[in-house]
């Protein structure tokens, strides 16, 4: 939970910060002539919660997390670690991926909490000390258009993501042959696959949780 949690803080703080204050200032220049100022508090907390908190912070963590397991699980196949373990009569799956998988499930939706909470702040230093809005209507907008469903489906999101990306990393890891360039192998198709399917299930799961009509 350390390493895909607490160690994921500062890079997660950093993008989300960042994607926060881009929403703010394109979604002034989009809506500010047609719709007041609330709105875009509103549009900055309801897009960061929903979809860009969950999906960023998952395409983050599917590079840094997804191929550090990939690459950590791999270099034991390759060293015979594995198979060492399992003459040992351990079996590997519970010994090395449950607890990665778990971890993830757990940690993921702390990290995007975290970043959606940094990534609304960026926005609201936008608003507040770029386009002149006061910090009560920054709130207001966020009170009047952000309602409790979007907080579990943004976290719904997370908590599949979470699973995604270690499912991803340690069938990569279990499964690298070939030494060094199998283990760099497994890592760049853990990092391509879980970026696909974060995407392919963001699609799905926003299809089942925002049905149209």
């Amino acid at each position: 939970m350390i390493r895909i949690g607490v160690d994921s803080l500062p890079l997660v703080a950093v993008t989300s910060l960042f994607t926060g204050m881009v929403l703010a200032v394109q979604t002034s220049y989009q809506i500010e002539e047609y719709v007041p100022r609330i709105f875009i508090a509103a549009a900055v907390a309801k897009a960061t919660i929903i979809e860009l908190g969950p999906v960023i912070t998952a395409l983050v963590l599917s590079g840094r997390v997804g191929a550090s397991i990939a690459a950590e699980l791999g270099t034991m196949r390759v060293t015979e670690q594995i198979d060492a373990l399992e003459t040992m009569a351990f079996d590997p799956v519970q010994f090395l991926l449950l607890p990665r998988f778990f971890a993830g499930l757990v940690m993921m939706p702390v990290i995007v909490t975290y970043g959606c909470l940094i990534a609304i702040s960026g926005g609201w230093a936008v608003c507040v000390y770029y386009l002149g809005m006061s910090s009560t209507a920054f709130l207001e907008g966020m009170r009047q258009f952000v309602y409790p469903y979007d907080i579990y489906s943004g976290l719904f999101k997370s908590f599949v993501f979470g699973g995604t990306i270690t499912m991803v990393g340690c069938y990569y890891g279990f499964c690298a042959r070939k030494g060094a360039a199998g283990v760099g192998l497994a890592t760049t198709r853990s990092v391509v696959t879980n970026c696909l399917l974060i995407l392919v299930f963001d699609y799905f799961l926003a299809m089942l949780m925002f049905p149209a009509g």
